[in-house]
């Protein structure tokens, strides 16, 4: 395993919530990160732990291979992948995230 991808899967499987996103949960830097950090406070995650992207150029591009998904956000619950910020809403509309978020 490379350094870059277990760096990655230390912080998957080290938060029971990780999200990667572009910016903070305080100051987003793209509207889909900012949705996503939004869908989880309304969902209730008190708490949630982040990671920037545009911090760390080897992480913005080894995230995309590591879940197969090829944008940023991405959201990691209980160490599944879960999905980018569009999946986020239709799961948080339909009640599923909430009830993801919930469990333990």
């Amino acid at each position: 395993m490379s350094d870059v991808r277990q760096r990655i899967d230390e912080l998957v499987k080290g938060h029971r919530v990780m999200l990667f996103m572009k910016g903070t949960a305080q100051f987003p830097m793209c509207g889909f990160s900012g949705r996503a950090v939004q869908v989880l406070k309304a969902c209730g995650a008190e708490q949630f732990d982040t990671f920037n992207v545009l911090e760390d150029e080897e992480v913005r591009q080894a995230i995309k291979d590591y879940a197969n998904w090829p944008t940023i956000p991405q959201l990691y619950v209980n160490g599944e992948f879960v999905g980018g910020s569009d999946i986020m809403m239709e799961m948080y509309q339909s009640g599923e995230l909430q009830q993801l978020l919930c469990r333990r």
